[in-house]
């Protein structure tokens, strides 16, 4: 199971790799296992979080379906909110007999037609796409080998079977011990405890225990603090009383005091080494991603833009991430160079403490070299997102495209002095090569945009510069 997070496009290109790479190492004739499966990347589910309704997930979804079924030849079926058809909501119902079944009746039985791709599966079988909302995979193992309890336990508590409502359960045997695996599609109706105390009550019946559960992937905080409110029978208890979450909401009503704002400028100020020019020249870059980002929305809805309307987009989604990963780069930066001064503090006393700092120091240095190089990297990116939106987008806001490549160009020099004082601490000369040798090329292209944006300055804006 994996998780990961992001804008929507992102998000749809990421599991798209995931599925292709599953296609390609994975041979489902070889494969043999509990869970109920008819594909190499089996289900992936769009669950929105922030920003992002559910009809926005099923319009993804099937994108993404479309381009699965088209490119890679996986056939492909839409369920939950994305379903095309009633009795393709549950996955189980598409699951039916797991891939062995599929590969004998996807050509033979209409209710099989796939939602996209052909109606024949290869190695990698087919792949379920939806939306949802989100949902809370629990497994709870019991204090017995008898995976008949567990069957029994699981037909008590799904809802399929009269069990709980929006719970899914099934009995299955795991490295020996006995689980009831479910699956939790409405934390809020059916709370994680009341799921937890109906099983230890089943098995009550049968003498044997909860012996400890675990989460699959992730799970919603509420889920967590509506179990804990639960157990600990806190009444009276409100969400603003955890610390972590008083805190973010102070943060959001005062963004200056978050890391990159006036604090991070006063950090910057002081008498210590980190934060210092890497963690700033993190920063130059988040501000020209932004600057970038501007642009991209004074573009879009435009009439007289409405051309480059989806070329606008796709910056706007890749400038809005890398201005999200150069803000956690202001901190990372400043987090490695604080690693190669541990490293130095490290006792060298014995030639074994002796060798042990050296090999500590020579890590830690190249995650320090490393680290503005990757700066470097989204700096470059930056500037060519920059190019995009001068050439193309709102003329009256064109300046602040090029003031955003001037500040992507600032992170790269800044975070470019970095890399080449680190390697020179190196003491493997191939290390030293390879970074700098990365880092001129990424040079090299950053002339060439730096050409190609004066020369659309001049064009567009009739700007005279010197």
């Amino acid at each position: 199971v994996m998780t990961f997070v992001g804008p929507p496009e992102e998000m749809v290109e990421a599991a798209f790799r995931a599925i292709a790479k599953a296609a390609e190492l994975i041979d489902l004739d070889q494969h043999v296992g509990e869970h109920p499966r008819i594909g190499a990347s089996d289900v992936v589910p769009f669950v929105p979080i922030r920003g992002v309704s559910m009809q926005e997930c099923v319009a993804l979804a099937r994108r993404l379906g479309e381009r699965v079924g088209r490119e890679l030849q996986i056939p492909v079926y839409l369920y939950e909110e994305a379903a095309t058809r009633p009795e393709r909501v549950n996955l189980e119902n598409i699951r039916r007999g797991q891939y062995e079944a599929l590969k004998q009746e996807i050509a033979a039985h209409s209710e099989r037609e796939p939602d996209f791709g052909p109606r024949r599966v290869g190695p990698a079988g087919a792949t379920v796409i939806g939306a949802r909302q989100p949902l809370v995979a629990f497994n709870i193992y019991l204090t017995s080998d008898d995976v008949s309890i567990a069957d029994k336990i699981a037909k008590a508590v799904r809802n399929s079977s009269g069990g709980l409502r929006f719970v899914k359960a099934l009995g299955l045997s795991v490295e020996g011990r006995a689980q009831v695996s479910m699956n939790l599609t409405n934390f809020h109706k059916t709370p994680l405890a009341r799921v937890v105390e109906m099983v230890r009550r089943e098995a009550e019946r049968y003498g044997v225990g909860i012996q400890h559960s675990e989460l699959v992937g992730l799970i919603p905080q509420d889920a967590l603090v509506e179990a804990a409110r639960w157990y600990l029978q806190l009444d009276q208890f409100e969400p603003e009383q955890i610390l972590e979450q008083r805190l973010a909401a102070a943060q959001a009503a005062n963004p200056a005091g978050e890391a990159g704002g006036d604090s991070f400028l006063e950090a910057l100020a002081a008498g210590t080494p980190a934060p210092g020019g890497g963690s700033a020249a993190a920063y130059a870059g988040a501000a020209g991603a932004a600057l970038v980002a501007m642009v991209a929305r004074l573009t879009i809805g435009k009439k007289k833009y409405a051309a480059v309307e989806a070329q606008m987009q796709a910056v706007l989604t890749r400038a809005e991430a890398l201005r999200a990963i150069l803000q956690e780069a202001v901190a990372l930066d400043a987090a490695a160079f604080e690693a190669v001064m541990a490293a130095y503090r490290l006792p060298k006393d014995t030639p074994e403490q002796q060798a042990g700092r050296s090999r500590a120091i020579e890590t830690t240095m190249l995650a320090a070299a490393d680290a503005p190089l990757k700066v470097a990297g989204m700096a470059v990116e930056v500037m060519e997102l920059a190019s995009q939106v001068i050439a193309l987008g709102n003329l009256n806001a064109i300046s602040d495209g090029a003031s955003g490549a001037a500040m992507a160009r600032a992170a790269l020099a800044g975070s470019g002095l970095n890399v080449r004082i680190n390697v020179n601490s190196l003491e493997n000369p191939q290390s030293s090569e390879a970074l700098v040798a990365a880092l001129e090329s990424l040079e090299q292209r950053a002339t060439e945009l730096e050409a190609a944006i004066r020369q659309e300055l001049q064009a567009r804006a009739k700007l005279v510069l010197a």
